[in-house]
């Protein structure tokens, strides 16, 4: 298998304090030598990751502490070199939002079975478990693809 070289990473749900900060913690974690961040396509700017998503991380080891979301522009866009969202109309907003990204954003989920990575906004701590491990499952297959 080629290794994929991708040195900057951007992860983006919709208002990046469930999803993608989950997803950009653990990469970090997993991939302390490349730049790694989040950003919402409706973000929340500023707010803090939502409690239950924070809660669920940090059952599994990962800190939320310190996230603010971000909002996704087409400027920092241009700052990765691979865009990963969490749902299929999430390629069609960073599409609109930045048409030169295009090329370079994939599917978070790209390489499980379930490509759609649910918003677990506002839902039981039970719907964010499940989301975490779907994070953690197709987070684990890009590591493994970003390290072959």
């Amino acid at each position: 298998m080629a290794k994929l070289m991708f040195d900057s990473i951007l992860v983006v749900c919709t208002g990046n304090i469930c999803r993608s900060p989950i997803a950009e913690r653990f990469l970090r974690r997993e991939l302390p030598q490349k730049k790694i961040d989040s950003a919402g396509t409706g973000a929340l700017v500023n707010q803090e990751a939502d409690k239950s998503a924070a809660y669920i991380a940090s059952i599994h080891g990962l800190s939320l502490e310190g996230h603010r979301g971000q909002q996704f522009t087409s400027a920092l866009s241009r700052q990765y070199d691979l865009i990963l969202v969490m749902e299929k109309a999430h390629l069609v907003q960073v599409g609109k939002i930045a048409p030169e990204a295009r090329g370079k954003t994939m599917l978070f989920g790209e390489w499980i079975e379930r490509k759609d990575i649910p918003d677990p906004y506002r839902k039981s701590n039970e719907a964010f478990a499940s989301v975490f491990h779907l994070i953690e499952l197709a987070g684990q297959r890009w590591v493994d693809k970003l390290k072959a």
